[in-house]
């Protein structure tokens, strides 16, 4: 495989060591190396998903051989996902070159930092680096949260760095228990090697696996880990908001990766039954919390990041149906769902910089100019997260709940997802009603001019989740045969390890 597989993650480390070593250039060459490098993961992306349609790619550091080098896979998912982390991170780098990222020092190195972290989590085929991946994108992510100071946001940052460092501590007891139990961190390598466990090492072996779903439910916001979020993305600056959105979806990818390959090769007697068991009911709850949030919540920031919960809940509600035909279905809500959060953080700070008070606050009734144009991209934008036709989310979740009819629980998860969709549109339409309907005039000397080049950035990112729509039918073929690839495991242990590797229990002879 060619060196361009290492590239997502050796691009984005280049430009930030150039960013910090150059911190005193103008904020004018900070924004295009930093918005030139996001464009060449967008290329990186597009490459990725085009090669990952033939086979695995793997790619072997120093050329060290399996299972002892450290690794990177390239299949269906991982080239998704980096698709998705650039083109999120290519309008959140537009829309902070407007002005947000002169809020404080080095937002771009910490911005392609991140970027490093998220696209190595999405490629790496070895936990430990898993790990070292996830503390690089979360170091970023706590120096952003706090990027522009204030109270609010060192508050926020303080619980959030409180809650992923204990998670960190608990993802190193979990690769503790896995390695002195097989003597490898290898995926590939871990799950031939669990496959064939001691029976007396079974109760061990599960209980790594529960500690990793509640490391991995910290980063997606699950039931009861979530309650750092709200404040957290609502605190951040709007392009990081926009950005996070992402970030509890790296948290379902590591699930979806970990439970399906490492835990899930010996189809007789998976060691992710028991996860399954406990992901369901809590992935339920956490869809009905969000849904509950989005009605309550007082500004459309906070509604924005309950958003996310919900959708983290429904995803993860899927995926413990452990069924790869839901999985699918998921996998293309996920697409939607990541898009629309972040254009709804976005749209809360295009509206809160037109109207008098300069805040997005719900309660509050103020004068608000160019009501027309931000009241079409609210509406576009509303039905679509709503789940209301013809958009892309009345598509994904209309192909989730179908096919989640084979499962004996589904009608759980189909009276939760309606109730909750019917919250969502009374959320939005009272938000939209309040603001656009009929606002107080504006009575001042000078109207807020509207950032055309904001404006542009929301409108084609919301253009995108249109796009989803009306392409379904290509993009549902590649996430069910992404979901047939992930529902394989021995494939991918193929491709890394090898044949001679499996016949022999793991390590080449």
């Amino acid at each position: 495989m060619t060196h361009l597989m290492i590239l997502p993650v050796v691009i984005p480390m280049l430009a930030a060591a150039w960013l910090l070593l150059n911190h005193r250039a103008s904020i004018g060459r900070q924004r295009v190396w930093s918005i030139l490098s996001t464009s060449l993961l967008v290329a990186l992306g597009v490459w990725a998903v085009t090669a990952a349609q033939a086979d695995y790619h793997t790619y072997w550091l120093g050329n060290w051989q399996p299972p002892f080098g450290i690794v990177l896979v390239l299949d269906r998912l991982s080239a998704m996902m980096l698709l998705l982390a650039a083109l999120l991170a290519l309008f959140c780098v537009l829309y902070a070159s407007r002005g947000s990222d002169r809020e404080g020092s080095h937002f771009h190195a910490l911005f392609q930092f991140q970027l490093m972290g998220i696209n190595g989590a999405f490629l790496t085929g070895d936990l430990f680096n898993l790990f070292v991946f996830f503390e690089i994108l979360l170091l970023a992510s706590y120096a952003l949260l706090l990027h522009g100071g204030g109270r609010a946001r060192s508050r926020a940052g303080l619980h959030y760095v409180i809650i992923n460092l204990l998670g960190s501590a608990l993802f190193l007891l979990a690769l503790g228990i896995l390695y002195g139990l097989t003597g490898t961190l290898n995926m590939a390598d871990l799950a031939v090697r669990i496959a064939a466990a001691n029976p007396d090492d079974q109760t061990l072996l599960k209980g790594a696996a529960l500690l990793l779903m509640v490391v991995f439910g910290i980063k997606a916001a699950i039931l009861p880990l979530l309650f750092w979020l709200p404040r957290a993305y609502s605190a951040a600056s709007a392009p990081v908001a926009a950005l996070f959105a992402i970030m509890t979806k790296v948290g379902f990818y590591a699930m979806v990766r970990v439970l399906l390959i490492v835990f899930g090769l010996d189809s007789a007697q998976p060691l992710n039954a028991d996860v399954f068991l406990w992901l369901w009911p809590l992935a339920l709850v956490t869809l009905g919390l969000g849904a509950i949030g989005i009605l309550g919540a007082a500004s459309l920031r906070t509604m924005a990041a309950y958003m996310v919960i919900l959708s983290s809940g429904l995803l993860m509600a899927s995926f413990a149906m452990a069924e790869a035909t839901v999985l699918a279905a998921s996998l293309f809500y996920l697409l939607h769902s990541t898009c629309l959060a972040a254009v709804f953080f976005l749209l809360a700070d295009l509206i809160g910089r037109q109207r008098a008070e300069g805040y997005d606050l719900l309660s509050v009734t103020a004068p608000l100019t160019n009501r027309w144009l931000l009241g079409t991209l609210f509406l576009v934008a509303a039905a679509s997260m709503a789940g209301l036709p013809p958009f892309s989310g009345f598509i994904s979740k209309a192909w989730l709940l179908q096919n989640a009819v084979s499962h004996p629980k589904y009608l759980w998860l189909w009276g939760i997802t309606l109730v909750a969709g019917l919250f969502m549109i009374a959320a939005l339409s009272r938000a939209g009603s309040g603001w656009f309907w009929k606002p107080e005039p504006y009575t001042g000397r000078q109207r807020r001019r509207l950032d055309p080049a904001r404006v542009a950035t929301v409108s084609v990112l919301i253009g995108i989740s249109a796009a989803l729509a009306l392409f379904a039918a290509p993009v549902m073929d590649y996430m069910s045969a992404t979901a047939g690839q992930l529902y394989q495991p021995s494939a991918y242990v193929e491709a890394v390890l090898g044949e001679s590797a499996m016949a022999n229990g793991g390590h080449n002879p």
